[in-house]
This record gives C-alpha cells, structure tokens and sequence, in this order.
C-alpha cells in the first residue's frame, strides 16, 4: 500500500512560476554580476563559453536535476533527503545547511550590507575621485591582517542590520507568503533594471570595444587547464548547488512537476543573465577607458575590486545620469544578494523544521538574531581578511566535497536509476541512462575531484593569499572542520517524524 506522502503538512508553492523565480533568484546572485565578466574577460572572451557551456551541459544541468529530483521524492530537505536514502547519509545534508548558514551567508550579508551602502552613497557619488582610498581605507578600513580585528565599521553595522531584518521578514512569512511573493517582486525587477543599465551603457563611446574585450574570443586560452577549471568551478557554485536550496525549494512542488524541464530553464536562465549583465558591465568600463586614453587591463579588476573600486569611478565619469546609473547598479547587487540570501535562510530553516517540528517563526527569528551576531566578525576592519579566507575554504572545499559525496550517495549507494525512475514518472522530459547516469556517477565527480585536487595543490605550494598559516588554519580549516563535528552531532539527535514517512511512491501520484 502506499505511503501517505500528506501524513505530515508541507507547504507548497502557491505558481509553478513561483518555484521556477525562487530557484533562478537563489542561482542569481553577486558573482553573476562581477564575477563571471571577469572570468569571461580573463579566459579568453568569447572562447571562454566553449568549456563555460560544457560544464552547464555536463556537470551543471545534471546536478540540478538531480537536486531538484532529490527534493522531490522525499519530500524533505537536504538532511531529510539524505536521511531517507539512509542513516547514515543523514550527516551530509546538515554539512551542506549548516556550513551555508553558519559560513556562507554570515560574510554574503555583509557584502550586501556593503552594496546597500554603496546605494546611499550612489545618491552624491561619496567615493570621490579615489574610489579604491575610499573603499578599503575610509569605508572598510581594513587591518594589516586577519588577527588585527580592530573597530567595528559603524555604517556597516547599521546596514547589515537592515539586510538581516529582510532576511528575516521574508522568510517568517513563509513559503508562499514570503519567499514567493518576495522573488515575484525582486526577481522582474532584477531583469528590468538590468536591461535598462545594459541597454543604456550600450550607447556610451568606448562601449563597443569594452564589448569587444569581454567577448573577443582567444581560442588558444583553451589549451591552459586553469580555463577549464575555472569554467567548471563557475558552474558550480554560480546554480547554488551543494547548498541544500535545491533540495528543500523541490521539496515544496507538487506530486507532477516538470523537473527536468525546471532545471534547464533555471540552470539555462542563470548563465544567460550572467551574460547579459556582463555587456553592461564591460559597456561601462570600456567608456571608461576611452574617456581615460587608458589601455583597458588599466581599468578591469577582479571580484570585489570590479563592484566596489572600478565600476564606481566608471559611474563617476559619467557624462550624464551618474547618480541614477549607480542607484541602479547597486540596488541590482542588493536585490540579487537577497534573493539568495533568503533561499540560505530557508534551506537550514526547512532543515530544523523537518527533524525538530519546531514553529517556523521562532526558528527564522533565532536564526536571523544568531546570523547578525555571526556576521559581526566580517564587520569588523579585519572583516575583508576573515571573508576571503573563509569564503575560500567553504566554497573550494566545503562545497565540493559535500557534492562530490551527493554524488556517490545518489549516484552510486541510493542509485541513479532509482531517482531517474521517478524524475521520468513525473516529468514530460524524460532522462536517458546514458547520459543523465553516466554524468551524475562518472562526469560530475570526476570534473569535481579535479578542480579538489587542483586547489589543493595550489594549497600546498604555498599559504592562500599570502596569509600567515596560523590564520588559514585556524579561521579556514577549522571553520570546516567545526562545521563538519556540528552536522554529525545534530544528525545523531532522533526524528519527531521518520523521514522516509513523506517520500513519493509511484503508485501514489
């Protein structure tokens, strides 16, 4: 007899299309918008999205159907995903939630606080002529190293308090009234704003070489591994997966859902986006060169420096509508953060939820209370040291151990069939074993050991960043390593409800 999969009330999503804004918004996030154009620029342009598109096809697409497929099934989040296959999986899918909550989404809110900053100051240009003086020295005023933790940073501190009560706000309400009705606000108003900058910088002198630059393909780059891996690695980290969010967003579909169908156009979606915005990006600073007579690698710089240094004094030169330009770009930061912010939020709330049955507000309250505490550390003015240590040994280890291991859970132990099976039961878009198996147990993995095994190496020949040993070990080592005890300890606690009790059977749908 079938399992009463509606034994234990679970929410669902209000629209399909609710699920499908909520999944791209938790996808979208800061890095499509500064980190993918510069990778792009720095790999070869257009030659870039050969292995780019390679990985979204092999590993990424994969990936998030099996995530996705994962959540669905058995009805749970990741830890109960995890503990349905078994036991003794349970501890994995509390690694992913609670590294994300208690690692990822401490130091992300701050670099939101940090934009929403930035928004204010958008409103008189406050970063001056110097933009980067103004960024590291006056706004972050950062230590000489991570152990000089110096003063918290006021301006931060209020903003970040401000970023935690949304957080909070959109997630205590719920999954329809909150996450969906959230993303169905921020999501269309990402992409209007997003067209509009991209549009408008289309038409600056200097825009069409800065286009030029950014997609210009080099074909020989694709001979140097470190293109691949870091196509492989952008994938990866940019569709949020391994953070357990899939999991639990699928967990809120009901019985017939177009799973396969879901994932690419999320998966398809977020990379285009990254795209796009990139025209934008590079339109802007191409103006910037031209306006300067500087050479263009005069004027790009990576990561937080391309957000926060050289888009700023891009907007500064302007000739006309420069406030309004930087009100949108950072509003655009802003609203991406949150939306995956939240998606991290709800992944470790629908965790505790699912193994404790304690009430949704008084678990999103604690967790948002104890999140602006943790988060403190990051504003503080060693805060740019702890980020980029912890940021490194959560997402080039933490991330891709956990879904190294979800691939042997799934792929190997539980079997891939078995989740193919129900994928094909409730989908139109039906998977083949050839090559949805043959990803999910050799391709994936495979495409991950080498990127684990590449940051290793890198590791051992010498200290990230130039960081004494002491502070990588202590603040990026054990960081993963407390994480990692905490899982195993919370997954020995026993379930108010046995797991397996919500999972889908055929005969039931």
């Amino acid at each position: 007899m079938a399992k009463d999969v509606y034994a234990h009330h679970r929410p669902q999503w209000k629209t399909h299309i609710g699920f499908v804004l909520a999944a791209i918004g938790s996808a979208i996030g800061l890095g499509n918008i500064w980190r993918f154009p510069y990778l792009c620029y720095k790999n070869g342009g257009g030659a870039f999205l050969i292995p780019y598109f390679v990985a979204l096809f092999a590993v990424g697409i994969p990936l998030m159907i099996l995530e996705i497929g994962l959540g669905h099934k058995m009805r749970g989040s990741a830890p109960a995903s995890f503990a349905s296959i078994s036991k003794k999986w349970e501890w994995l899918g509390w690694w992913q939630v609670i590294f994300v909550m208690f690692g990822i989404v401490l130091y992300y809110s701050v670099v939101i606080a940090w934009c929403l900053n930035f928004f204010f100051y958008s409103f008189n240009l406050s970063w001056t002529n110097d933009p980067n003086n103004f960024f590291f020295n006056e706004f972050l005023m950062v230590s000489k190293g991570p152990f000089d933790i110096g003063d918290l940073r006021t301006p931060i501190i209020f903003s970040l308090m401000a970023v935690w009560f949304l957080n909070w706000i959109i997630v205590f309400r719920g999954v329809q009234k909150g996450l969906e009705r959230a993303n169905k606000i921020f999501m269309p108003l990402l992409f209007i704003l997003t067209a509009f900058i991209v549009l408008w910088s289309l038409g600056l002198p200097g825009a069409k070489q800065g286009i030029l630059i950014y997609l210009k393909p080099d074909f020989s780059r694709l001979k140097d591994v470190r293109v691949w891996i870091d196509a492989f690695s952008q994938i990866f980290f940019t569709l949020s997966l391994g953070f357990g969010i899939m999991i639990a967003y699928a967990s809120y579909l009901p019985k017939k859902s177009p799973i396969v169908r879901d994932a690419f156009t999320i998966s398809v979606f977020n990379c285009m986006f990254s795209l796009f915005a990139g025209l934008g990006v590079f339109s802007v600073l191409g103006y910037m060169a031209h306006s300067t007579s500087k050479e263009f690698s005069e004027v790009v710089s990576q990561s937080i420096g391309l957000a926060f240094v050289a888009y700023p004094k891009a907007i500064s030169m302007l000739p006309v509508f420069s406030r309004g330009f930087g009100l949108m770009f950072f509003g655009i930061l802003v609203i991406a953060g949150l939306s995956s912010a939240i998606s991290i939020l709800e992944a470790f709330t629908s965790a505790i939820i699912d193994k404790f049955h304690y009430s949704r507000k008084m678990i999103v309250s604690s967790l948002s209370v104890a999140g602006f505490l943790g988060s403190i550390i990051f504003a503080t003015r060693a805060g740019l040291h702890w980020l980029d240590i912890v940021d490194h040994f959560l997402t080039q280890y933490g991330l891709i151990l956990t879904a190294i291991l979800e691939c042997v859970a799934l792929g190997w132990i539980y079997k891939a069939s078995k989740l193919r099976e129900h994928i094909n039961h409730v989908s139109k878009w039906n998977l083949r074993r050839w090559n949805w198996d043959v990803s999910v147990k050799f391709i994936t993995p495979s495409a991950l050991i080498a990127i684990l095994v590449y940051s290793l190496i890198g590791e051992f020949t010498k200290p990230y960043g130039g960081y004494p040993w002491i502070s990588i070990i202590i603040i990026g080592r054990d960081w993963l390593i407390y994480t990692l005890f905490s899982a195993v300890i919370v997954a020995s606690h026993p379930w108010k409800v046995e797991p397996g009790s919500r999972v889908f059977e055929h005969e039931s749908l």
